[in-house]
């Protein structure tokens, strides 16, 4: 009697469940959306990967692969949604992996090579490695639907988003679905930054969007699909499992870090304004065991008390810059989040006072900041001794425009 209660009671919570799912229209014609239930005030977050009833007995029948990492988890006790669905009798066939690998233990840049699941025995394909950022179609034969469940930070230059954009453009090309199991952005209250120029391309800023573009990877996805910019204009196929009771300002942890050197929520919170300095000679923390949090270089010494020594940190980054060199600069590791957070914009201050603080001008950016910053422009600003001031109302224009496209894919408030 206790199992046949056991089982009613399950069943009933299905049904339930899978009653709140719907089809919405959304600007792209092909994207269909299932949500748990629309926002219940003071109601927990719950990634999709977490609504299994959702999506469950749509996946049953099909060859799956899988666009997954570390962060690709479900419930409490962060299982693994490829250990999940095999074992609720789901056929995955291949698993893909983006930046850092499919177990996110690769340092930043790192070639990842394919492998195999020890724990599945099923394929690794990475997306990363070689520069195959995109699946062949030999690497989707025999797949009926691909699912991308990646935790993303909502800025332009952390490359997750530019494996999303190839996955689509190549399921588009091969007619394979996608399913996205949407999580929310730590970032999400923040849209600021320079909109990339599109002659700047590269695999860590692919479409004209701001640095921090508030908005989570499903939303993005239908960005990608609604603006166009997938190869010669196809249309991916969607299929999105929402977050339950998400709105883009509600602060969230991660329960994984999404990558090696994003080890702390401040180093989360801190990224779209500190990763800039991954364009200059200056240490950003790499090599230490709070990246991001810490700005300094040895030729600052006397102006700066606070320092710190960057070393060889297998697995996060094996050759920081400035290895084995006293940086002297800023300590960021105890600001408050609501002290980021109420800026409500990137933080430019700091590379403007290191900039002026330092005294070899010539050499305090490298080629890499272009690509980052996604313009030339803030370099020549910064070079010229504009203000701050000067420099964010240079960005209006464009983050006005940005912010009205926007709205027409927000899945949330």
């Amino acid at each position: 009697m206790n199992k046949i209660c056991a089982f009613l009671r399950f069943a009933l919570i299905t049904v339930l469940l899978a009653n709140t799912a719907c089809s919405q229209a959304s600007n792209c014609k092909s994207c269909k959306t299932a949500s748990a239930s629309k926002n219940i005030k003071n109601g927990p977050i719950i990634p999709g990967a977490d609504q299994i009833p959702l999506y469950i007995n749509y996946l049953k029948g099909k060859n799956i692969g899988m666009v997954i990492n570390q962060t690709s988890v479900i419930g409490k006790n962060l299982t693994a949604s490829v250990d999940s669905l095999v074992h609720s009798g789901v056929n995955v066939k291949k698993i893909f992996g983006p930046e850092h690998g499919f177990r996110g233990n690769a340092s930043n840049g790192a070639t990842v090579g394919d492998a195999k699941d020890p724990k599945t025995g099923l394929p690794v394909i990475s997306l990363y490695g070689n520069k195959h950022y995109k699946p062949t179609p030999a690497d989707l034969k025999g797949i009926d639907l691909m699912i991308f469940d990646i935790q993303d930070v909502g800025v332009r230059f952390y490359t997750y988003i530019s494996t999303l954009h190839y996955v689509m453009e190549a399921c588009a090309e091969n007619n394979v679905e996608l399913m996205i199991f949407d999580r929310p952005n730590p970032n999400g209250y923040l849209i600021d930054g320079p909109i990339l120029d599109t002659v700047n391309r590269s695999f860590v800023g692919m479409h004209p969007i701001p640095i921090a573009h508030g908005m989570t990877i499903a939303e993005y996805a239908q960005m990608i699909n609604g603006e166009g910019w997938l190869k010669n204009g196809v249309k991916c196929k969607l299929k999105i499992i929402k977050v339950a009771n998400y709105k883009h300002d509600l602060p969230y942890t991660l329960p994984v870090n999404p990558s090696p050197n994003l080890n702390t929520p401040i180093s989360i919170l801190l990224y779209p304004s500190t990763c800039l300095f991954e364009g200059t000679t200056f240490s950003l923390g790499r090599g230490t065991l709070v990246p991001f949090a810490v700005l300094g270089h040895p030729e600052l010494k006397g102006k700066y008390s606070f320092s710190f020594t960057p070393k060889s940190i297998p697995g996060m980054s094996e050759n920081p810059p400035q290895k084995d060199q006293e940086c002297f600069g800023i300590d960021l590791q105890n600001i408050s989040p609501n002290d980021i957070t109420g800026m409500g914009s990137i933080n430019l201050k700091w590379l403007l006072e290191l900039y002026n603080a330092f005294p070899d001008k010539d050499h305090f950016f490298n080629a890499y900041f272009i690509k980052l910053a996604g313009t030339a422009e803030l370099r020549k600003q910064i070079e010229t001794g504009k203000t701050e001031e000067e420099i964010r109302a240079s960005w209006q224009p464009g983050l006005t425009a940005f912010k009205a496209t926007r709205k027409k894919y927000l899945l949330y408030e």
